[in-house]
């Protein structure tokens, strides 16, 4: 289990590395949605995700050996794991599907990083990346299934307990669920969580079904980033109890969530980072008289001509 020590000992390791991201206040009749609505823009975050939060923690955590990182990712998780060991001075490799979008191939590039192309899906990436490791005796840097990364995505939820210590409710999108998983871990009962998927990728709805990690097949336009066949283990020994609503969002809504996004407030974010959104924008979460929300808009590695 993730503890609220593990996270503060993962923020003051990570600090130098790191942004505080800002929240901003939708003003009132912004969009069809009533009630105090905040947006944590973590696509602000160095590298455009959140990612670096588990990736700096990861890396901070044990020594990193000389045949340096190595980790399997769509494009977020890498280019987070490729920055971290830039700044700190190791090799990174990086695993990455054939699905990952140019735009993050082009970005772990400039990187330095040396990028591997292994399969169609990100879990076949993973299990190439696997082999290589045991091979190499590079770290392994798991996405989100490791409890040095979760416990660095939790301090995402430090910042904004500070920043709005009333919150009642945080929107969260879910693809192996170490976001979640850490946010989840440090409020612990005090906020409702909300998680949010795409309808092509619904890992944690059918955990949550089964109440244990399934297999389920990924599609849609959020795969890249969001597009995990299985649940982390970690992450769902907190999501079990912890999740209050588990919601899913076809396509069109996501994509309309990130036009949205942009066009009224010049907010950039790929598919996976308006996922959450995009259920309070269409209102396939209903919100309660009153209920304050704070919905993480998690990435922004997108070019926005792509739905404009």
């Amino acid at each position: 289990m993730i503890t609220k020590d593990d996270i503060r000992g993962a923020a003051q390791r990570i600090a130098p590395y790191i942004r505080t991201t800002p929240v901003l206040r939708l003003e009132d009749g912004a969009f069809d949605v009533p009630g105090d609505t905040f947006l944590k823009l973590e696509s602000l975050q160095v590298t455009g995700s959140f990612k670096p939060r588990g990736a700096f923690n990861r890396l901070l955590s044990e020594p990193v050996p000389p045949s340096g990182v190595i980790t399997a990712s769509g494009g977020n998780h890498g280019i987070a794991v490729a920055y971290a060991a830039q700044k700190l001075g190791a090799r990174a490799e990086i695993y990455v599907p054939s699905l990952a979008s140019a735009l993050k191939r082009k970005m772990l590039t400039d990187l330095g990083a040396q990028i591997v192309v292994a399969g169609n899906t990100y879990v076949e990436a993973l299990a190439a990346s696997e082999v290589r490791a045991a091979q190499s005796g590079a770290l392994q840097v798991h996405a989100f299934d490791d409890a040095a990364t979760v416990a660095g995505q939790g301090t995402l939820a430090i910042e904004l307990d500070a920043q709005l210590p009333d919150i009642d409710t945080v929107m969260v999108a879910v693809g192996g669920g170490g976001l979640i998983g850490g946010i989840a871990a440090w409020f612990s009962g005090r906020v409702k969580i909300v998680a949010v998927e795409p309808a092509q990728c619904p890992t944690l709805n059918r955990a949550l079904q089964a109440r244990v990690p399934v297999d389920v097949e990924t599609g849609g336009i959020a795969a890249d980033s969001l597009g995990c066949r299985r649940i982390g283990n970690v992450p769902f020994s907190i999501l079990l109890e912890a999740v209050d609503d588990a919601i899913l969002v076809p396509d069109e809504q996501i994509r309309h969530a990130q036009r949205v996004l942009w066009e009224k407030f010049r907010i950039a974010s790929e598919p996976g980072g308006a996922t959450a959104f995009a259920a309070l924008v269409s209102g396939a979460y209903v919100r309660s008289p009153g209920e304050k929300i704070a919905v993480i808009v998690c990435g922004g590695n997108v070019d926005p001509a792509s739905f404009a």
